[in-house]
């Protein structure tokens, strides 16, 4: 049977679902408007339409690292309250989603959840996605993920508040110590309390320079005590503000938190003199879950009187 536009557009009236995931099921049923429906609440893609508005800005970053050492996921996902967060059915879902991370070839989120889920090849990411929010009555949604795979040197991670904070970082060096392991340890635990945005200085963009340039210039020139002073003066002031900023933003210039005698950078070459060997920060991801997130304001007592009534 031919399915048409009508046909589709009816079923997503009825369920709410996608076209695409309509269009399948009427092509799975022979264009059957019924069985289409059961076909979807079966996918639990039906079930869990009437909660995918809702926002998910609650959840875990989570990190799993090979056996090996060789292959790191960190990955965040997302539901809408911490309640469920702690939630130890959501929590090995995330594991799972982690783990189908670490053999998969997907670049985005997009192209994971078009892949066909690795612990049941009869549905895609995303239909066991929706599966799960069926079971677990939220909406829930795979935010993001990085995947890192070295050859040599280590791979460290660091979960804080339960998932609140994840932090992975990459360590290039040419010997496997375990004097690595406490040094990535300890420095993605500065990584989670102090943000940086940067590694080193290097890898600072031209564009942010000179935008926090100007910002720093325009901050001097409407400071009354700034009126009278020479412009070479205050050049050498807004360089002197921006180049303080730039420690405060670079991972390997901040004051080491367990020794702020010593600066990260520091810390790094007394650990690669112990090593015998030199160390350097390849590469370092921090995941802190809903961050960037509009997260909708809740009154709670409003919430159970309606749940009550």
């Amino acid at each position: 049977m031919a399915i048409t536009a009508g046909m589709v557009k009816e079923l997503r009236e009825l369920t709410g679902v996608g076209m695409l995931d309509c269009k399948k099921a009427l092509m799975e049923v022979d264009g059957d408007m019924n069985k289409a429906v059961e076909y979807l609440r079966e996918k639990g893609l039906a079930a869990s339409a009437k909660k995918a508005g809702r926002i998910a800005a609650e959840g875990v970053a989570y990190v799993a690292i090979s056996e090996d050492n060789k292959t790191g996921v960190i990955v965040e996902v997302n539901s809408e309250t911490d309640f469920v967060a702690k939630n130890p059915v959501f929590q090995e879902y995330v594991a799972q989603v982690a783990d189908h991370i670490m053999t998969s070839a997907a670049a985005t989120t997009e192209e994971l959840l078009a892949e066909t889920w690795k612990h049941d090849n009869t549905v895609t990411v995303a239909e066991a996605l929706s599966q799960k929010v069926a079971v677990i009555g939220e909406n829930l949604s795979i935010r993001r993920f990085e995947k890192y795979t070295k050859e040599t040197g280590a791979l460290v991670s660091y979960i804080h508040g339960g998932g609140r904070i994840g932090v992975m970082i990459e360590l290039a060096c040419e010997k496997e110590d375990e004097a690595l392991t406490e040094l990535g340890k300890n420095i993605c635990m500065q990584v989670a309390a102090l943000n940086p945005k940067f590694v080193a200085p290097e890898d600072v963009p031209a564009e942010f320079i000179e935008h926090e340039k100007e910002i720093l210039t325009k901050q001097a020139m409407e400071d009354p005590k700034n009126a009278n002073k020479p412009e070479n003066i205050i050049a050498k002031m807004i360089d002197g503000r921006l180049n303080k900023e730039l420690k405060e933003f670079c991972l390997v210039e901040q004051p080491y938190v367990k020794d702020t005698d010593m600066t990260v950078k520091g810390y790094i070459a007394s650990v690669a003199k112990e090593v015998g060997a030199p160390i350097a920060i390849k590469r370092v991801v921090r995941f802190e879950t809903g961050e960037g997130i509009a997260k909708k304001e809740e009154n709670f007592a409003e919430e159970v009187a309606k749940a009550m009534a």
